[in-house]
């Protein structure tokens, strides 16, 4: 029966994950099951292996860590590998996630794998989910949306948006290529799109400035933007001041 505890390199720099390789082989207890090079073979990798473990770049091209770890259904034990600045580690520290800042010893190594061991055999709430609370809440603007249907994931970037529709508990984001649902708010989008690319115009609906190309006026103080793509949304009242004077209307 192997006992031993697993885990996964995700990372997108080879000698950073050369270098945790190194650094495991004083751990006889843990097992390497793979290395990863991007946060897609990532979620793959987490799905198919169920490690214990996982050291986690932050900073990765197309999917960061942070939104890597939102697509997952179940979170592992994650140890950061990062060069965020102070603001960061203050939040990771704040979550009780463990975290390496690049450059690492040895020791600060040692040291963090063996606090992420102890909370396995201890069976601590995972507290990965508050801190990408934390994060995303505290983010300033977004550049880029990531979604998950089933086994596929989607990178949609900003420039690909046309509006976004409240969808009960969800919101259905509308693309040049097709329609996605995500499980957010619409309060979220509205303060984390830029407002300079972005307006809400109801309480359901958020569009994308340069896809409206035309307001109608329909009865009597009842308005509808339509957009390039054709589609036809209601303009709330309370939103009508705001919207005409983005437009100069």
């Amino acid at each position: 029966m192997n006992n031993k505890i697993s885990c996964l390199i995700i990372e997108d720099e080879k000698p950073a994950r050369d270098l945790i390789k190194n650094y495991l082989l004083n751990f006889k207890n843990i097992e390497l099951l793979a290395e990863c090079k991007n946060g897609f073979e990532g979620i793959k990798a987490i799905n198919e292996y169920k490690p214990d473990i996982i050291f986690l770049d932050i900073q990765m091209p197309k999917l960061s860590g942070f939104e890597m770890l939102e697509l997952l259904d179940e979170v592992p034990e994650v140890i950061f590998t990062t060069a965020y600045d102070e603001f960061a580690i203050k939040a990771f520290e704040m979550n009780a996630v463990d975290y390496l800042m690049k450059p690492f010893s040895r020791e600060r190594f040692s040291q963090s794998l063996e606090k992420a061991i102890v909370r396995l055999k201890n069976k601590n709430d995972n507290k990965v989910k508050p801190l990408i609370d934390h994060i995303n809440k505290n983010k300033e603007f977004l550049d880029k949306i990531v979604v998950k249907s089933g086994s596929k994931v989607t990178v949609i970037s900003l420039d690909e948006i046309i509006h976004i529709e409240a969808e009960d508990d969800y919101v259905m984001i509308y693309t040049k290529d097709g329609r996605h649902l995500k499980n957010e708010t619409m309060n979220y989008y509205e303060k984390h799109l830029p407002p300079s690319d972005f307006i809400r115009i109801h309480r359901s609906s958020i569009v994308k400035i340069n896809q409206i190309k035309q307001i109608e006026h329909y009865a009597k103080e009842n308005y509808l933007v339509i957009l390039t793509s054709g589609s036809k949304l209601k303009v709330s009242k309370s939103r009508l001041k705001e919207l005409k004077a983005e437009l100069d209307f």
